[in-house]
């Protein structure tokens, strides 16, 4: 688990995206869920109301994301791109690896677990392939063990976003 005091370190688009995300919850649907709940009333006896109990509990669940955007975002440091080596895997960069065994290329972004989206190539530095490319170079080869076994790549190129 994350301590309450440490950092966590964004892309400014990272950054951005947590932010539009917040003010989406707090206002447009945060007024949402306060509708529905009014409409669930409005049905009647609200002890066996199902409308009103899922209302409830998506009105719960909401508020539990907020408290955790609040926090990433006051904990949050962006990450200054002009600063990033194109020498070294850091948060960040943007590695591209050589599979060694399929001879496939795939390109992974560095960031935290907070703007992690694999479907984007944007994979957490506490992941096991984000923690074994991070602070490798170039043309350094890594063995990577993963649920499903051992990765081989082959780091061809490291730039900034």
């Amino acid at each position: 688990m994350v301590k309450a005091m440490e950092n966590i370190y964004l892309t400014q688009q990272g950054y951005t995206k947590l932010k539009n995300e917040l003010e989406y919850l707090k206002t447009k649907k945060r007024r949402q869920l306060s509708e529905e709940i009014g409409k669930a009333r409005a049905l009647g006896d609200i002890s066996e109301n199902a409308e009103y109990d899922a209302a409830k509990d998506a009105q719960g669940m909401n508020e539990k994301r907020i408290f955790e955007l609040e926090n990433q975002l006051a904990r949050a440091r962006i990450i200054d791109q002009s600063r990033i080596s194109s020498n070294e895997a850091l948060i960040g960069a943007t590695v591209t690896v050589k599979d060694i065994d399929t001879g496939e290329n795939e390109s992974y972004t560095l960031v935290s677990e907070a703007e992690s989206d694999f479907s984007k190539g944007m994979i957490s530095v506490s992941s096991p392939v984000g923690k074994a490319l991070l602070g490798r170079k170039k043309d350094e080869t890594v063995e990577i063990n993963v649920p499903a076994g051992t990765l081989k790549y082959k780091i061809i190129n490291i730039e900034r976003r």
